[in-house]
């Protein structure tokens, strides 16, 4: 009720409007005009980020008044630190007063990219893979307490999974996250066993009707470099669709692994296994 009144004071000219907001927001709890700040922010800093963030994949322009509800940030605020974004090219405005990401944020979402060094590595093998498997591949790099879409070549299937290269996704379920958590040192099962046999294969545990596996990738000094995954239906993606492609999985993954300078070795007898186990279903 108190940002309806200040937005109405705003638009109705009130003379002491700016003051009246001013004076409301530093009566205001700490977590309400700093929602998710971390001790040492700037408030003025997360209030611009967060109107950065409440833009969705699916969004072309927000209003206004969109983003007053989903960063719940008075609108003459946001109009006041919008200058900043706007100048800073991180966001637009267009002609008929929406707002739209900036093309700054695709030059920093190229230098995140970037910093892996590795577009020129993976995404021939990626592509290569996707052509034999004729399912989607991902690659996942670990970012925190979550894993962020580095780089995918989709399925030329018509029903197919999709992700977003900057989609954050979490640890906790899918084959990519496990194969993250795994190698980073997570302990009990199901990371014991993965760290065994090189991959992980999950049916429906992220998302319902979507199954995938996943294999870690390494650079010098064997760093886990991400979690190279293949994903689709679960109605193509079965365990007998896992045992068949397996074996591309891991080559693929040791050949990046070779060529981002860590030990392929490391692979073979996760390999050796797996192609024996194609090998005798393929008999069966």
């Amino acid at each position: 009720m108190r940002a309806a009144a200040m937005d109405d004071a705003h638009r109705l000219g009130h003379p002491d409007a700016q003051a009246l907001e001013t004076n409301v927001e530093t009566a205001m709890p700490e977590h309400a005009t700093e929602a998710g700040a971390e001790s040492g922010g700037v408030a003025a800093v997360d209030r611009a980020l967060s109107i950065l963030g409440a833009f969705r994949l699916d969004d072309g322009a927000l209003t206004l008044a969109e983003l007053a509800a989903r960063t719940g940030i008075y609108k003459s605020t946001i109009l006041r630190l919008s200058q900043s974004l706007i100048r800073a090219r991180l966001l637009l405005r267009l002609d008929d007063g929406q707002y739209r990401i900036g093309p700054e944020a695709l030059r920093l979402g190229t230098l995140y990219q970037r910093t892996h060094h590795m577009a020129d590595v993976v995404l021939p093998v990626m592509r290569d893979l996707m052509e034999e498997t004729g399912e989607s591949v991902v690659l996942h790099v670990r970012e925190g307490g979550a894993r962020v879409v580095l780089h995918r070549v989709e399925s030329r299937h018509a029903i197919r999974y999709h992700v977003s290269e900057g989609d954050t996704l979490p640890l906790s379920a899918g084959s990519g996250g496990r194969v993250l958590a795994a190698f980073s040192g997570s302990s009990g099962e199901p990371f014991e066993q993965i760290r065994e046999r090189f991959h992980h294969a999950s049916f429906g545990e992220r998302v319902p009707d979507t199954s995938g596996m996943a294999a870690p990738i390494f650079g010098p000094r064997q760093a886990l470099a991400g979690a190279l995954t293949i994903a689709g239906p679960s109605v193509r993606i079965d365990a007998a669709f896992v045992t068949r492609h397996l074996p591309a999985l891991l080559e693929a993954a040791a050949l990046i692994t070779n060529k981002l300078g860590g030990n392929a070795a490391a692979f073979m007898a996760a390999l050796e296994a797996a192609r024996a186990q194609a090998a005798a279903s393929g008999r069966a």
